[in-house]
Order: C-alpha cells, then structure tokens, then sequence
C-alpha cells in the first residue's frame, strides 16, 4: 500500500464523489492551485490509484433489474481449470465482479441482468463451459445501501 498524505486522499474522495469536477474547483477544494492538483492527478493515475473514471448508472433503468450473487465451488484446484473458469467468465459481460473467497465456496460472482429467464440462460452457459462442483445463487430483493466511495481519511488525526 502507497503512503498518501492528506492533500492526496481529499482529492481522492473528491474524484470519488463526482469524477467530472473541473480541475479548477478540485484545487479549490482541495487547497492547491490548478497545476499542482493536476499533477498530484496524474500521479495518482500513473501509480494505478486511479485505475479509471466512470459513470454510475441506474441498471433498473436500463432494464437490468435483477442482480444474483453466485457462489461457486470449484472441486477441482487446478491452473488448468482456474485458467478455464476465467476464461469462461470474459465472455460474459453480465459478470460484473468475479472474487475468490475462503470458506465453503471458492468464487463469489456479482451478475446483472434483465430478469430470471436471463440468468437461467447465463447459467446454462456457465455450467456447459466449465465443470463446477457446486453453485448457489442469491437473488437481490432490495439494494439497501450501495456506496462508490472509499472511506479514505480526510482528516489530519
């Protein structure tokens, strides 16, 4: 983990909020003149802090109205089927976070879609692609708190 200092994380959690603040408002806020702040920017980004930037859009509105968490146990531990399963899972855009877990299962996968015939179409696909011992999946009721914003300290204690 890099060092930041203070000046550093404020304009992280500024870019955090709101990606498209003018440079000239970020330095404000942040207490830097333009020129500073845009190189202490780009220095974020050449370090990979800043991995990109983004809009944040309302899936319902686009029709992806349901979100699953699978949960995946692999049965085997192998390069040859890890290399396989993510392979598999690139050519679906659907599968929006991909993590390896400890516990009873292996992998846990964020899937978005538009409704329950779209997911039973994506686990067809899945489980003739890849082998997998076990697979549960998690149907999302109700978003109750969804946050973009790390919580990195922008204070000096």
């Amino acid at each position: 983990m890099q060092t930041l200092d203070l000046i550093d994380r404020k304009i992280l959690a500024e870019l955090m909020a709101d990606a498209t603040v003018p440079i000239a408002r970020l330095a404000h806020r942040v207490g830097l003149s333009q020129t500073p702040c845009w190189k202490r920017v780009q220095k974020l980004q050449a370090q990979g802090i800043i991995r990109g930037r983004v809009a944040i859009v309302d899936e319902a509105r686009l029709g992806l109205s349901l979100t699953a968490f699978v949960g995946i146990e692999s049965g085997e531990h192998t390069p040859l089927w890890r290399d396989t399963f993510m392979e598999a899972l690139t050519t679906f855009p659907q599968v929006m976070e991909v993590h390896r877990i400890a516990g009873d299962l292996d992998y846990l996968l964020r899937v978005v879609l538009p409704d329950m015939s779209a997911y039973d179409t994506f686990y067809r696909a899945l489980t003739d692609r890849v082998h997998i011992k076990r697979l549960t999946s998690q149907f999302v009721v109700e978003r109750m708190k969804a946050e973009t914003v790390l919580p990195v300290n922008t204070t000096t204690h």
